[in-house]
């Protein structure tokens, strides 16, 4: 699922405002130069060492929901989480699903919600993610947005807590703002994920299966012990690999090229 998504070309309309911090960033990108050492510059200017942008979206009408994601970790944490199907246990997701409140999560406050969830936290741990801040929200044409700016300190002392209330402003305004003038012009032409081509994970050649052999997402998530929506994500992470545009095309393509068995 997380495989790197390069963002479109500046988006911008006379007037427009551009918050001071990000003007370095918006210059870099209406050069066309590579935005990853401004996207990390902001990150840190935040208080933060790395950044996740990811949104689920409908990029045309008679397709299902592909996933589209943007991050400064390293290649070898994107492959794992994607693997591993972390999304089913990241508390940065689940505690932010169905409320537009940023969690300032670090060690303290989000351990104990379950083993597989500290078990992930416990992984994450090993490539600097050890707090942070995340927040959802729902952007243009049916597309939900998770952003999380991740620090490799993991206890937010009262003075780290000030800091990141300070520039909670800005933090927000800075997932807003990519959104807007990065990935909204890539969601709405429809450019494929770069996770195009990659192969299933365990979890999601599961959920394929199960699909085609006439499970609902409900029936699944009860076969899988996973949340409905959880499913929901495997599936727009199945289409965006397979380049599919429905489940009922995924299904086809997994029984031509022999992922699943024909019913």
């Amino acid at each position: 699922m997380l495989e790197p998504l390069r963002p479109g070309r500046v988006n911008l309309r006379p007037g427009q405002f551009i918050p001071p911090f990000l003007a370095a960033l918006i210059a870099a990108a209406a050069e066309e130069r590579e935005l990853l050492p401004f996207v990390s510059s902001v990150t840190a200017h935040l208080g933060f060492n790395s950044f996740m942008y990811a949104a689920s979206a409908m990029p045309k009408p008679d397709h299902e929901e592909k996933a589209y994601v943007y991050t400064t970790l390293p290649l070898e944490w994107i492959g794992r989480y994607d693997q591993m199907a972390y999304v089913e246990v990241d508390p940065r997701i689940f505690l932010t699903w169905d409320s537009a409140i940023p969690l300032v999560w670090d060690q303290t406050n989000v351990r104990g919600l379950g083993a597989k969830s500290d078990a992930f936290l416990d992984d994450a741990l090993r490539f600097g993610i050890a707090s942070g801040v995340s927040f959802m929200f729902h952007g243009p044409h049916n597309s939900h947005v998770i952003v999380a700016l991740n620090s490799n300190i993991p206890v937010n002392d009262s003075i780290r807590f000030q800091a990141i209330t300070r520039n909670l402003p800005d933090i927000l305004m800075f997932g807003h703002y990519f959104h807007e003038i990065f990935m909204k012009s890539v969601i709405e032409i429809g450019t494929a994920p770069r996770a195009a081509g990659a192969p299933l994970s365990k979890r999601e050649r599961e959920c394929l299966a199960l699909a085609a052999h006439g499970l609902t997402t409900d029936d699944i998530s009860i076969k899988l012990d996973i949340s409905s929506r959880t499913v929901q994500f495997h599936f727009d992470s199945i289409r965006s690999k397979m380049g599919a545009a429905n489940r009922q095309e995924a299904i086809a393509i997994g029984v031509q090229t022999g992922i699943v068995r024909a019913v």
